[in-house]
């Protein structure tokens, strides 16, 4: 060996070690020890995690899990104490600038890529979410409030909906978003209604046409842009986070001219709670393409002039709850899904679902149902206290 490599390599080791002192009193605030014994303590298992959380941040420390480089007994309680201690704001690499840039400077949800997140996300198969999900397969935040189980959580938000938008027998109501139907379904069957639910996803569209045939129910494969027609209500239950700041007006005028005059429109979003915040890399790049959560005050602007703000209620604590049971349900179904996906997706999606679940756990994600109106509700909007 050359006395320069002899260097280069002493030059690498004093470097990788001062990276991991450097990684080491970060997690110290967090308390979480590197190589510690606790559930939410991280075994480092190959060189070089450090350098890739200090070069690309989240999408170096979620891709490492997914290769196997490291490991923790629980990713949720990890994850709770990284977001509560605030470490994210400590590491900012310089190589996620472009994605910040790019984030705040393109449209990425246009009416072309819409149909990105479709293809790679739900329609990853609906064997795949039949086994993770509740029975009436709803892809977002449960309502814990009274519930004893996933199921009972998901109807009981269904039921809150419906109560919100004050639903009645014969109306006509618009899904924006509709995934594989479940909200359309319990209003037709409880309430009376009927409606229309566009997708990005042939997958939803496939399965819920299938198994709704005998309700007056419409699947559309549709962005939401095209649609021009009048409906009673409208209901949007997790779609507005794929919707992306540039086109947030554009989706609120939408809304509006779809909307009945004295009608009501229910959106539900998961949100951030700092507005100039961008897109998680690891969630844009392998779970969510081009998604991006939406703030409090962008959804306002938004709103701006279009519509009245009648009820806005925050139950984001319910998430860690839902999260919990889906990612259950997943580790329990998975020898099924074992051959076909492999083993770098099963750690991909349980870093998704836990490190969620220890976001919600920390606040540092929100669940809002906002109730708006065009003109406001004469007399006054009251929520509903629960369900029927």
């Amino acid at each position: 060996m050359t006395e320069a490599s002899t260097k280069h390599k002493s030059t690498e080791t004093i470097n990788r070690n001062h990276l991991h002192r450097m990684m080491d009193e970060l997690l110290e605030i967090a308390d979480v020890r590197l190589g510690g014994d606790r559930p939410w303590d991280i075994r480092l298992l190959v060189d070089g995690v450090p350098e890739r959380v200090f070069a690309q941040g989240n999408l170096g420390l979620g891709e490492s899990y997914m290769n196997g480089a490291w490991e923790c007994d629980r990713l949720d309680e990890l994850f709770d104490r990284i977001l509560r201690a605030r470490l994210d704001r400590h590491v900012k690499p310089l190589r996620l600038m472009f994605h910040s840039l790019r984030a705040k400077l393109l449209n990425r949800q246009t009416s072309r890529q819409a149909w990105e997140v479709g293809e790679a996300h739900y329609d990853l198969g609906n064997d795949f979410y039949t086994a993770m999900l509740d029975p009436r397969m709803t892809y977002t935040c449960g309502y814990w409030a009274d519930a004893k189980n996933l199921a009972e959580a998901q109807e009981a938000k269904l039921d809150m909906i419906c109560h919100k938008l004050r639903l009645e027998p014969g109306m006509r109501v618009l899904d924006i978003g509709c995934g594989w139907g479940s909200f359309m379904a319990y209003a037709a069957e409880h309430y009376g209604v009927e409606c229309v639910g566009v997708t990005v996803s042939k997958e939803q569209t496939a399965w819920a046409t299938e198994r709704y045939a005998d309700l007056p129910l419409e699947f559309r494969l549709q962005d939401y842009r095209s649609i021009n027609e009048r409906f009673d209500r409208i209901a949007s239950v997790g779609m507005f986070e794929h919707v992306g700041r540039k086109n947030h007006r554009s989706y609120m005028e939408v809304a509006h001219r779809c909307l009945a005059d004295d009608g009501l429109f229910l959106l539900h979003t998961i949100g951030k709670n700092r507005r100039k915040s961008t897109t998680d890399p690891w969630i844009d790049r392998y779970i969510f393409p081009n998604g991006e959560l939406p703030s409090i005050g962008q959804i306002g602007d938004a709103c701006d002039e279009l519509f009245v703000v009648e009820d806005l209620h925050n139950f984001g604590a319910d998430y860690d709850n839902t999260l919990m049971a889906w990612h259950a349900n997943f580790e329990q179904a998975w020898p099924h899904f074992e051959d076909e996906l492999g083993q770098r997706f099963h750690r991909m999606w349980r870093y998704y679902l836990l490190s969620c679940a220890g976001a919600f756990r920390a606040r540092d994600l929100q669940l809002w149902q906002w109730v708006l109106s065009k003109d406001g509700v004469r007399g006054g909007y009251q929520r509903p206290e629960g369900p029927r």
